[in-house]
């Protein structure tokens, strides 16, 4: 039976890879996909890996019709046998049922991989629906690693190495990013500290702020 199976973790947990090779080794059975993504690092209409690798996709738009788009497509003959969905977190919830009807409906697998929780470890909506909607959630065994060591479970937004908890939901960036805009993957205890790498490392080059006493 085909499903809706999401796969879930954090930032740099290899989501993308997952998908890319989902991709190769069905395309090396001579199946052909849908791919979806929307704001890859790598830009407009791209599915991305940290490792290097890339390929074309559909860029998905604020109020596309994943299943209308998938059923012009099948009845202009063209072929789709699964259909890949990445950074599904930023689909909205909408898209996401429109996704559950392409299983439904269409009789094909739907693939979907993305983040459960924003900087704010607050769910995005299109995250919510998959949860609710899926046949199936994985979450990926491939675990990121906070700076301390511990298991990353949660993503964090930086500005300047400096982790903040307001703004805009969505702003598109990476974990490799050196510039003033970056995330990074923190376990719980350091996240509610909004202790990051840089700060961590400034905290310990700071002097000490007890007095000793001479010997």
């Amino acid at each position: 039976m085909p499903e809706l199976v999401f796969f879930s973790g954090t930032m740099d947990c290899g989501k993308s890879t997952l998908a890319l090779q989902i991709e190769h080794n069905r395309s090396a059975r001579g199946l052909q996909g849908m791919i979806f993504t929307r704001d890859d690092r790598a830009g407009e209409g791209k599915l991305s890996s940290r490792l290097g690798l890339v390929t074309d996709a559909v860029e998905v738009a604020d109020d596309q019709d994943l299943y209308g788009y998938l059923v012009d497509h099948l009845s202009q003959g063209g072929r789709a046998d699964y259909v890949i969905a990445d950074e599904a977190q930023f689909l909205a919830p909408a898209q996401i049922d429109q996704l559950a009807r392409v299983v439904d409906d269409l009789g094909l697998d739907v693939y979907a991989f993305g983040i459960t929780t924003d900087f704010r470890s607050k769910l995005f909506p299109g995250s919510q629906r998959l949860v609710e909607l899926a046949d199936r959630v994985e979450v990926l065994q491939v675990e990121a690693l906070c700076w301390c060591g511990a298991r990353a479970t949660h993503n964090a937004r930086t500005i300047g190495g400096e982790m903040v908890v307001e703004g805009a939901q969505v702003v598109v960036g990476d974990v490799n990013q050196s510039e003033d805009i970056g995330y990074e993957v923190l376990c719980r205890r350091h996240h509610r500290r909004r202790m990051t790498a840089a700060t961590a490392r400034a905290g310990a080059l700071s002097p000490d702020v007890l007095p000793v006493a001479s010997a």
